[in-house]
């Protein structure tokens, strides 16, 4: 293959990845802009005084034989719940994240993003409100979808792979479309 031919078929490649590239941004545009906002959010969420995480509080003690039993504790949250946010709202938990290190209990429910900070010894309420963050964590790997029509995941993980896949390509593409006119150009030299 002579050196006009290796370049003519270098920049015949170097086409079509600008397609592929171009055909990918454009499709995926709004994505890949959900993602990196939601993103964003989710790296700062600790630091938004309390507008996206609830900071965490502190409780009376770190001594876990103090603590009411875990039973009586979640009680006592589902009752916050319906006395001080609303009697109408599910109970059904997510998630119970014992911090003794902090001395509290979080009770976060399921379905409206609620959360619920006990002291793991008194019981009494330190925080409720809340957790923004973990709607923007549902909207960023679109569990939200999942969770909304009922689906079990299957929404989660298809997102996942394309959105994974994409930007491996958007990655491979981006990358020869900076490397191969330089390959190009020294050719010439």
């Amino acid at each position: 293959m002579t050196g006009n031919q290796k370049r003519k078929q270098q920049a015949k490649i170097l086409r079509q990845f600008r397609s592929v590239h171009r055909a990918m941004g454009a499709v995926l545009f709004v994505f890949f802009f959900v993602i990196s906002v939601s993103g964003l959010l989710l790296g700062v969420k600790k630091n938004s005084g309390d507008l996206l995480l609830p900071k965490t509080q502190k409780g009376t003690t770190t001594d876990l034989t103090q603590w009411l039993p875990l039973e009586e504790l979640k009680e006592k949250a589902i009752n916050v719940l319906h006395d001080s946010v609303s009697p109408d709202l599910e109970t059904k938990l997510d998630r119970i994240d014992v911090r003794n290190e902090k001395g509290i209990v979080k009770f976060i429910f399921d379905a409206h993003y609620y959360g619920i900070q006990l002291d793991g010894a008194t019981g009494e309420v330190l925080h409720i409100g809340k957790r923004r963050s973990d709607v923007i964590e549902n909207i960023h790997d679109g569990s939200i979808l999942d969770n909304y029509l009922g689906t079990g995941g299957y929404i989660k993980l298809v997102y996942t792979v394309v959105m994974s896949i994409a930007l491996l390509l958007f990655t491979i593409t981006g990358f020869w479309l900076w490397y191969g006119p330089k390959q190009m150009r020294k050719g010439r030299n």
